[in-house]
């Protein structure tokens, strides 16, 4: 709250979004990482701007939190956050190019007078597990 009203810093542009903060057992430092929307430009300088104002900041959250003393705060970029969207993207673009091959694939066999199911079945029961003799006779119901 206090990044969104509080902080009239022209740097800050690209919304900064809080990910995570780490404190340390006695409580003395936090390290907050954020993300912020933008050009690496932008970001730099937002991130700039978040640690010129950490004084303000722990001064702010003193008062609001009631705390005889706040951490200390030191702002960084959240790179992991980075790194698994592109790592979801990654994902994403090879279960595309899965559809995209097994639709081909279904489309040869179509080509080929067979049903893509038909191509699947004989793969489906050789792995089947066979039927074990110890196992009790159940009677089906008719």
């Amino acid at each position: 709250m206090i990044i969104l009203r509080e902080l009239n810093d022209p740097r800050l542009t690209g919304m900064p979004s809080i990910t995570r903060v780490k404190v340390v057992e006695d409580l003395s430092t936090a390290e907050v990482f954020v993300t912020v929307m933008g050009t690496a430009g932008q970001q730099t300088a937002a991130l700039n701007a978040l640690k010129h104002s950490a004084g303000l900041m722990r001064t702010r959250l003193t008062k609001q939190m009631t705390l005889r003393v706040a951490p200390f705060l030191t702002f960084k970029l959240d790179e992991d956050l980075k790194k698994e969207l592109e790592l979801e993207a990654v994902l994403r673009k090879i279960e595309l190019e899965n559809q995209e091959l097994d639709r081909k694939r279904a489309e040869e066999a179509a080509a080929a007078g067979g049903t893509p199911t038909d191509a699947a079945a004989p793969a489906a029961t050789e792995s089947a597990p066979a039927p074990t003799e110890s196992a009790p006779d159940v009677p089906k119901a008719e």
